[in-house]
């Protein structure tokens, strides 16, 4: 390592540079008087007390004994974790300080300037707002999910690396979602597999991410033309609660789409596939494309699950494997 490097590493720990300068003569030469280590640092008297006492202070360096002048540098794990724990309680005190700022200047002056709440967001910059929208999350994802799509690769591995943060990600799936082409096996089975919430209605009203209480994404989808580049960046007010209104009702009123399986014995994992897909309105040729059987094999699965919950139609068979816990 460079002594730039290590310089400048001490330095994002909070060690200054004449500590930083002390503390690369004490790895060339220690041990040694402290004299010997200031001159090498090109310091001396108080300036060079000082900054060995930092040194000392961080659990970097070890203090002459009594009656003598030779130091030494001691093993730094225990000291940079002190040293590390405080930049991290700095750098968040720091973020509540400046989060807090412009909470008290959007209060005072934003009141008189609506149209700052809601920024509109087009084109090419659409992709790299969805993505920081994720990575900006700390507690919560909800969304209300549907075609069409945004052409961005890296939106399923953004997802799993939020839910594997440990934020909590919710989502409602349109039918249109399930029934869109290899959707499901690449992108909603993957999410749910990593503890996604996953609920399906027929249809949802918008395309939207609520981040935490902090804003939501909305889309402006033209669907006759499968085209998705206008997105509104909705900021804290009205709206925003509206909407997050309007999520918690849908989420309400949607049917599970993915549970654990609690009848003894448990079901096949195709058996398990086809009941959610049916359970979300998905068409018999869609369920047949994604268990990549035949109508005909498909068929046949299905009255012999309807035969193993006693249901004389589809209705009654969605709505007892729900009883069962199948869904």
């Amino acid at each position: 390592m460079t002594n730039a490097k290590l310089g400048e590493a001490l330095r994002l720990l909070g060690i200054d540079h004449a500590a930083g300068q002390v503390y690369l003569a004490l790895l060339e030469l220690a041990p040694a008087p402290l004299s010997a280590i200031g001159t090498a640092a090109g310091l001396g008297g108080a300036e060079l007390a000082t900054a060995y006492g930092a040194l000392i202070d961080a659990g970097l360096a070890s203090a002459a004994e009594e009656g003598g002048d030779v130091v030494a540098p001691v093993p730094p794990t225990a000291g940079l974790e002190i040293l590390a724990r405080h930049r991290a309680a700095e750098v968040e005190e720091s973020r509540i300080t400046v989060g807090g700022a412009f909470e008290s200047f959007r209060r005072q002056r934003l009141a008189a300037y609506n149209d700052h709440l809601v920024e509109v967001v087009t084109g090419d910059a659409v992709g790299p707002r969805i993505r920081h929208a994720w990575a900006s999350a700390r507690d919560q994802i909800r969304q209300f999910e549907s075609p069409p799509y945004f052409p961005l690769s890296e939106a399923t591995d953004d997802a799993l690396a939020t839910l594997a943060r440990g934020v909590t990600q919710r989502v409602v799936y349109s039918r249109e979602s399930l029934e869109h082409p290899g959707h499901l096996k690449d992108v909603i089975e993957p999410c749910i597999k990593a503890g996604e919430q996953a609920r399906v209605l027929p249809s949802v009203p918008v395309k939207l991410v609520i981040i935490d209480e902090a804003y939501a994404l909305v889309s402006l989808s033209i669907k006759e033309a499968d085209v998705h580049n206008t997105t509104l960046v909705v900021q804290p007010c009205g709206l925003l609660s509206a909407l997050v209104a309007l999520f918690e009702q849908s989420w309400q009123n949607a049917l599970p789409f993915h549970g654990r399986t609690t009848r003894p014995g448990g079901l096949p994992p195709a058996d398990r596939r086809l009941l959610w897909l049916l359970a979300g309105g998905a068409s018999d040729d869609v369920i047949a494309r994604e268990l990549g059987i035949s109508r005909r094999t498909l068929f046949r699965r299905m009255q012999i699950l309807m035969a193993q919950l006693g249901a004389a139609n589809r209705f009654q068979m969605a709505l007892q494997a729900q009883r069962c816990g199948w869904l």
